[in-house]
């Protein structure tokens, strides 16, 4: 059995153990491991995990921190005067360099870099156009990047960077489908807009009569769009996190995230690059707003939010709920590390 199918086996024991306690070769379960940030005011909805040992975490009140001993210790590195903005997706490279979005409409909505750990940041973009409001960004490399706003003159604007986002230009928007009356993204968890290899971009949206899925092969130039199985129809609803473990295999997750509705067929998948989704035979049990695939894993992956977090080990056929903790965004790293994000300053390290 690989390390990643052991992993996932453990995970899967989590819905007959519960956490903390001991499986059946006497070892403590695999669980959530809450990290104290010192920070239960903010809430995290950006999170990006380099390694086991380092990650970085953004959210409410312009606030950025910094691990690199595994959450033993957060660093506060936000950028000077930032206290009124919303950081709501962070793209790290390694322990020093990281691209944060603040969002919001007309000049709330910003992008900061840093190339020394959060000593210093530079702001590299400022939305000048009251009708733009960027929710989530991507990079396919350590040069090349997207970010994303809500429809303007009826299309989704797609900002890109060549320079590791250092500098951002508005791509043109001739390939991008018309976007449905309603019709946005949800800056929910950094993860409405997702990339995978040099070229390939997906972009999740709600809000509107349908929640839809859109993917570009050619790093946001041109686009196509195609429905998905996860409800939309009210503002509130839609597809609020997508994962691809390649240019092929994707999960989307979602539903309605306002407290108590109901949240039929939160998650769906697909095998063909999101030309088409299938819905979960048994979708995670209400709204989730975060999914990242397993490590080294073609069929596990992990669900969060606000009531808990969902596991599949069939690539998104079935879910089953593991953990009941809060959380808003999940991330995982090649050397098995996982991570989790949400509310009340939570910031959480899978443990097995």
């Amino acid at each position: 059995m690989t390390a990643a199918a052991a992993c996932a086996a453990a995970l899967a024991a989590l819905t007959a153990v519960p956490a903390q306690a001991h499986g059946p070769d006497g070892r403590t379960a695999p669980h959530w491991s809450v990290k104290d940030t010192g920070t239960p005011e903010v809430r995290f909805r950006g999170l990006s995990a380099v390694s086991r040992g380092t990650a970085w975490v953004a959210g409410s009140h312009g606030t950025v921190l910094r691990t690199t001993d595994g959450g033993g210790s957060w660093r506060n590195v936000s950028p000077p005067g930032s206290g009124e903005l919303q950081f709501r997706d962070i793209e790290a490279f390694d322990a020093r360099r990281a691209v944060v979005l603040a969002i919001g409409e007309g000049e709330a909505s910003r992008v900061y870099r840093t190339d020394d750990g959060g000593a210093t940041w530079t702001e590299s973009f400022r939305n000048t156009d009251a009708r733009a409001f960027y929710d989530c960004l991507t990079f396919f490399d350590h040069r090349h990047g997207l970010a994303m706003s809500d429809p303007v003159d009826g299309r989704f604007r797609i900002l890109s960077t060549r320079d590791g986002g250092r500098s951002w230009r508005v791509l043109p928007d001739g390939g991008m489908p018309p976007a449905l009356e309603g019709e946005a993204g949800f800056a929910a968890s950094g993860q409405c807009l997702v990339s995978s290899g040099p070229k390939d971009v997906w972009l999740a949206t709600g809000g509107a009569a349908r929640a839809r899925v859109l993917h570009s092969a050619d790093r946001g130039r041109t686009w196509t769009v195609t429905d998905s199985p996860i409800p939309g129809g009210d503002p509130a609803r839609g597809v609020f996190a997508l994962a691809f473990r390649d240019r092929a295999h994707g999960l989307a997750v979602g539903g309605d995230f306002r407290p108590g509705e109901a949240s039929p067929d939160a998650a769906a998948r697909s095998a063909d690059g999101g030309r088409t989704w299938r819905p979960a035979g048994a979708p995670p049990s209400s709204y989730r707003s975060g999914v990242a695939w397993l490590p080294h894993s073609s069929t596990a992956a992990l669900a969060v939010g606000p009531t808990g977090t969902d596991l599949t080990t069939d690539a998104g056929r079935t879910w089953r709920t593991v953990d009941t903790g809060s959380y808003d965004t999940v991330d995982c790293t090649p050397d098995h590390g996982c991570w989790a994000a949400g509310e009340k300053g939570r910031v959480a390290r899978l443990e097995h």
